[in-house]
């Protein structure tokens, strides 16, 4: 069994956002839009109940992401906020983490750069790569491609069984499955026993995300 190398003085607030982590289901990431856009959606997303919130943008100018980034911890205190790549933005704009992958800052420079203030999130698709992630000091993984899908169209599909396989080999690790999740197949998970989800056009691409930010975080739970 593996758990987060974390240290065990950690602040009230470190310790809250641990705690919060430990708890979530849903997490929901944000898309390429215009940013009043991103904001509405974030918004929305939250009142419908979303654990966690990543700000992924790639192609807002740093300094343009930079205030985005401070709009949405503004509005987002219901649900941890989290950056994607950017370990910078994320401490600039009081975010409760950051999402890294296998091209981004290294774990352990990030851990440097933001202390146990922030949460880290790493991508893995196998047992091997999550543990080692792990080992560097991630407190969560992104695991998949669960299914097909176009924002990663290159990505292995690993499916639920392989979602599966890591959740068994980090043990109290939380791992959010992620790719290709909608309302259509989320019951694939909770049928083998996985009930964290990341998503990302299963809500934007709603006709009222707010609505099926709630349904998804219900099906999750039962």
């Amino acid at each position: 069994m593996t758990s987060p190398p974390r240290s065990p003085g950690r602040s009230p607030g470190e310790a809250g956002r641990v705690a919060r982590l430990a708890l979530a289901k849903l997490y929901v990431v944000t898309p390429d839009l215009p940013p009043d856009r991103v904001v509405d959606l974030a918004t929305a997303a939250v009142r419908g109940g979303a654990d966690i919130i990543q700000l992924r943008h790639k192609t807002l100018p740093r300094g343009e992401l930079l205030t985005l980034a401070r709009r949405l911890r503004e509005l987002i205190r219901a649900a941890l906020f989290v950056v994607n790549d950017h370990v910078d933005i994320a401490v600039l704009s009081g975010a409760d983490g950051v999402h890294l992958g296998p091209d981004d800052l290294s774990i352990g420079a990030a851990r440097r750069v933001g202390g146990d203030r922030l949460l880290i999130g790493a991508s893995a698709s196998t047992a091997e790569t999550a543990r080692a992630a792990v080992a560097e000091g991630a407190d969560y993984i992104g695991c998949g491609a669960t299914f097909a899908t176009p924002v990663k169209g290159e990505k292995k599909v690993i499916g639920p069984q392989g979602v599966a396989l890591v959740v068994r080999a980090l043990g109290p690790v939380p791992v959010f499955a992620i790719g290709g999740i909608d309302e259509s197949n989320v019951e694939q998970l909770t049928a083998m026993g996985l009930h964290r989800a990341c998503v990302i056009r299963a809500v934007a691409e709603a006709r009222d995300p707010e609505q099926a930010t709630r349904r998804l975080r219900a099906m999750l739970t039962t």
